[in-house]
Parts: C-alpha cells; sequence; structure tokens
C-alpha cells in the first residue's frame, strides 16, 4: 500500500526516480578508495577494478590507495577528475578512518564533500558500504556503517551494501585480516557489475 502511495505520489507530480544512462565501451570510470580498491592481497591485475574493466569494455581507472583515509581521498579528487574526466565515480573509502578512530562527523563530511564534488562536475557517483570493526567482526559478522545508507539516500546517490562485508565476513576469500585476495576480489567485482548494470549504467 505504501509503495502504491508513493507511485502514486510521483506520477501526480510528474517527476520519476533518476535513471542511469548505460556507459559505452571505453568509458572512462574512476574507482576512488583505498587498498581495496588497489587490490592489496592480490595481483595488480586481480584487483577489482581490472576485474571490472574486463568484464564492461570500459577504461577504469584504479585509484586506490593504501592507507587513504577519506580526508586524503578528497585531497585527491579535484586532480583525478580532470585528468581522467570519468564518466563514473565509484567511490569506497572510509575503511582507514574506521581503524584510525577519525571522528565519524569528520568522515562523514569528507565523503560529502567526494560526492558533492563528483556531481557538481556533472558526473555520476556509486557509494560502497564499507565495514566497520565491532565484536561481531571477531565471529566474522562485518557491520556496514550506517552512516553510508544515511549519506546516500541525503545525497541522492546509488548505494553498494553488502559486497564488501560479504566478502570480508569469508575466510576463504580474504588474504589477511582486512584485505580480500584474488578470489575476493573477483566476488566483489561480480557483485559490482551486477548492481551497475540493475542501476543502468552497465549492459
Amino acid at each position: 500500500l505504501l509503495a502504491s502511495t508513493a507511485a502514486i505520489a510521483l506520477a501526480a507530480c510528474g517527476k520519476r526516480p533518476p535513471q542511469a544512462q548505460a556507459l559505452p565501451a571505453e568509458a572512462t570510470v574512476l574507482a576512488l578508495g583505498d587498498s581495496l580498491t588497489q587490490g592489496v592481497g592480490a595481483k595488480a591485475d586481480e584487483a577489482w577494478p581490472s576485474l571490472l574493466a574486463e568484464r564492461t569494455g570500459w577504461d577504469v581507472i584504479n585509484a586506490g590507495i593504501s592507507g587513504d583515509t577519506s580526508a586524503q581521498a578528497l585531497e585527491r579528487l579535484p586532480d583525478l577528475l580532470q585528468e581522467h574526466a570519468p564518466a563514473l565515480v565509484v567511490v569506497s573509502i572510509g575503511g582507514n578512518d574506521f581503524l584510525r578512530k577519525v571522528p565519524e562527523a569528520d568522515t562523514r563530511s569528507n565523503i560529502r564533500q567526494i560526492v558533492q564534488q563528483i556531481k557538481a562536475a556533472g558526473v555520476p557517483a556509486v557509494l560502497v558500504a564499507v565495514p566497520y570493526f565491532t565484536t561481531g567482526a571477531l565471529f566474522g559478522r562485518l557491520s556496514e556503517h550506517p552512516m553510508y545508507e544515511e549519506l546516500a539516500a541525503e545525497l541522492n546517490v546509488p548505494l553498494l551494501k553488502g559486497a564488501w562485508a560479504e566478502v570480508l565476513g569469508d575466510k576463504k576469500l580474504k588474504s589477511d585480516q582486512i584485505h580480500a585476495n584474488a578470489q575476493g576480489y573477483r566476488v566483489f567485482a561480480e557483485k559490482m557489475w551486477a548492481f551497475l548494470k540493475q542501476q543502468g549504467f552497465a549492459r
């Protein structure tokens, strides 16, 4: 009933949720992140941006730097946008903030600014939820920080949920306590591709 009411309300005011345009082959996609984007724990060509490029034919720029916090990613972003002029930016950042106990308000503000800068450049953004380490993590139960869902709703951007939590919660898919192995990155890349296809970015 609530869904039907919402649909009627949208129809009445003539609004529709924004539909992504499918990116052509050889489109440039920027993957902004930390060691999980860089692919620590596997070979360079086994990192998920490389695997996504193989799957789609896109030129996926791996802008993951091991150890990067959200503040450092925010600092790098303007030059990356100018240099690569991407058609899409995937943002997967925040894990190092959690490990270093950066205040949540700072991390939230940095990620908000990252997405806002991307959108201000006229480029669509996709946000990826990142796990943070609670006591449940000791038993393989990872939780993603709720701020990602809140920011995605606030900024009206797609959010990929559950992918990193699933990979990093499975010992068979990890190279160490906080990084995936080659198989883990492949699982994540497939989840990313399926999500981008669902959102309309990929065919």
